[in-house]
């Protein structure tokens, strides 16, 4: 069976981030630079092969300071290590929505993680591009990934939780 390639339409994707800050409010970052590819046989994606590549410089969280931080040697070491990469390495459908098992790589270390994707079904735009969308899902240990860095508050608890939410809206090109 032919494969088709999908690519991403990055003005109407976008990925985002979320973690906890003094244990009682939630942080939001986006990623304002990446790309992704997806690979799939029909288009049911069930099988596909999904790659994504993703500019730590472009991490955006509305904060300057902050995002200075993130990137310095304390997160996510910019300066060294400048992308973060997934490839899956399996896509099945469960129920209307696909699960995405792949090794995510972030500051030189790469675990497996898993993803869900919601399908939200293909569309013609009105240049007659086909589209797809999907609607991403998953969690991460940020210290599995060597993004230590935290700091004891007086009361108890850590300035940053552990635990990373990631989101996405990402929608594809059909290519020819």
């Amino acid at each position: 069976m032919a494969t088709t390639k999908w690519t991403l339409d990055p003005t109407h994707s976008e990925l985002q981030f979320k973690v906890k800050h003094l244990m009682i409010t939630t942080i939001t970052g986006n990623l304002k630079s990446f790309t992704a590819e997806l690979d799939a046989e029909d288009d049911e994606f069930e099988n596909s092969k999904i790659s994504f590549e993703g500019d730590i410089n472009s991490l955006d969280t509305g904060n300057t300071d902050r995002d200075h931080h993130l990137k310095s040697a304390d997160f996510f070491n910019a300066e060294q290590f400048s992308t973060m990469e997934f490839q899956s390495s399996s896509v099945r459908k469960e129920g209307s929505d696909y699960l995405i098992n792949g090794n995510l790589t972030i500051k030189g270390e790469t675990k497996p993680v898993q993803l869900t994707a919601e399908f939200g079904g293909i569309a013609t735009d009105p240049w007659g591009n086909t589209k797809a969308g999907f609607t991403l899902s998953g969690k991460i240990n940020r210290t599995d990934f060597g993004l230590t860095w935290n700091t004891a508050i007086e009361g108890g608890g850590v300035m940053v939780s552990e635990e990373v939410r990631l989101l996405g809206e990402l929608q594809f090109v059909k290519q020819a």
